[in-house]
């Protein structure tokens, strides 16, 4: 299997299959393909795992598409502005934030992680429930805007915007702290809580906060009287 990147704003990853060799997305996520390719739609991993991965955002049924000749072709497209991350599950693994999973070899295992503490699944921003990526062989991860790598030493900190966590290292510990001073709170307008990650481990950031995006956008819809 090898792969290319087209396009910038909206990024596109096209895959080229050998006989036997297989990718799969959510529902809906193959943007085009040539001839070759067979579809198989399933719940992957069985129905637990199916539901597990509707709570990250991602569809009950996963699409699988094999080839049946050599240099098959078939593309998945971003839904967002941003960027396509290749990652090597084999040599790391990643806990992502849901809806981060675009496609990957079938070898790629996609899992449900509960976090570590509660107050991190109600206010982090990711949800109760974040994804793992494990397993072997190349997954592509859909990063809102663009992406900014740090590996942290360590004992070192960082403090993020919860909407800017992309993807970190199993390694790094991940929990919430509340904005300190009642007037930072109402008045700071960076909400109420922030991700903390604590090394050792690399973490990825996103740009794109698509929360706030979105509400840009809904402020600009005229509202009917």
């Amino acid at each position: 299997m090898d792969y290319r990147m087209l396009g910038d704003t909206l990024p596109a990853v096209e895959v080229r299959l050998q006989p036997g060799e297989a990718m799969y997305t959510q529902s809906g996520g193959m943007a085009w393909m040539s001839e070759g390719l067979t579809l198989d739609s399933n719940v992957k991993g069985g129905l637990m795992k199916g539901f597990g991965r509707m709570f990250t955002g991602e569809s009950l049924f996963m699409a699988t598409y094999t080839a049946s000749k050599p240099n098959c072709v078939i593309a998945f497209a971003s839904t967002v502005p941003g960027k396509i991350l290749p990652v090597d599950v084999s040599k790391m693994q990643l806990i992502c934030q849901k809806g981060a999973f675009l496609c990957a070899q079938s070898t790629v295992e996609l899992t449900t992680l509960f976090t570590k503490k509660l107050s991190a699944g109600f206010f982090g921003g990711e949800g109760f429930i974040l994804q793992k990526i494990g397993g072997s062989g190349l997954a592509f991860l859909e990063v809102d805007g663009d992406v900014i790598e740090k590996n942290l030493a360590p004992g070192e900190v960082i403090k993020v915007d919860t909407g800017n966590i992309f993807a970190f290292e199993p390694s790094v510990s991940y929990e919430i702290e509340t904005i300190k001073g009642i007037k930072n709170m109402l008045f700071g307008g960076e909400g109420l809580f922030l991700t903390k990650l604590t090394g050792p481990g690399k973490i990825y950031m996103q740009t794109m906060n698509i929360a706030e995006f979105t509400g840009r956008i809904a402020q600009g819809i005229p509202s009917s009287k």
